[in-house]
């Protein structure tokens, strides 16, 4: 059974989220809670499996209790809903947060969700990866007149192919993307992307993604 705390600041979403989870039989709603204060405090009670977190709150925002969530070193894991691609959703990715969606997904694709941060995954679609990046395209474009590249001591561990891996992931490429264009299998990949995760000491793709970008590796497609 998967154990969600809803952080939702509006009782009609609430209740919109706790109809779907109740009628799901291997998930179960531990707790639904309106503010900042009341996501940690619960989090770290309850220790949920998924914290479904909203971005905007009243006395503060997800980003911070993302960040005060994941510094407590529960097992937790947190999957961030806000209404649109913003500047904010880099910023929960870097507290911590292990997944991005946005609040109009579809019932079936925010259960594939929490089941799948829940199993230690990282949930972020291709296409909403590349979404994210465009949303900070600009900003891209004037770091990338400096350097091509930054240097990281974490990536001196990577071999050739473990590199190339860790880009595609960067621009978002599923498993299957990045053995079709490297004419690799798929499991050839999941051990690729394992080691290199591994080496760069993310906790999962979306880590990874945000390193890319970090490091210029990585830009809109």
């Amino acid at each position: 059974m998967i154990t969600v705390l809803v952080v939702e600041t509006r009782p009609l979403q609430r209740f919109g989220f706790r109809m779907l989870l109740e009628n799901t039989p291997d998930i179960e709603i531990v707790g639904e809670v309106e503010n900042c204060a009341e996501a940690v405090r619960w989090t770290i009670e309850l220790h949920p499996d998924v914290v479904l977190m909203n971005i905007r709150m009243p006395d503060g925002d997800g980003i911070e209790a993302t960040r005060r969530i994941v510094a407590a070193g529960g097992r937790s894991r947190i999957l961030v809903l806000t209404l649109d691609v913003d500047r904010n959703a880099l910023a929960a990715l870097r507290a911590g947060a292990s997944g991005f969606l946005l609040k109009d997904t579809r019932p079936d694709e925010l259960l594939a969700g929490i089941r799948a941060v829940a199993a230690g995954d990282a949930v972020i679609a291709p296409a909403l990866t590349r979404r994210l990046l465009d949303a900070f395209a600009d900003r891209i474009d004037d770091e990338l007149r400096g350097p091509v590249q930054r240097q990281d001591p974490r990536l001196d561990s990577l071999t050739e192919r473990e590199r190339e891996v860790f880009v595609a992931i960067g621009h978002g490429l599923t498993n299957g993307e990045i053995a079709q264009r490297f004419t690799l299998s798929e499991s050839t990949v999941k051990t690729h992307v394992g080691r290199v995760l591994a080496k760069i000491g993310a906790r999962d793709r979306i880590q990874a993604v945000t390193l890319a970008y970090d490091l210029r590796l990585a830009r809109p497609v």
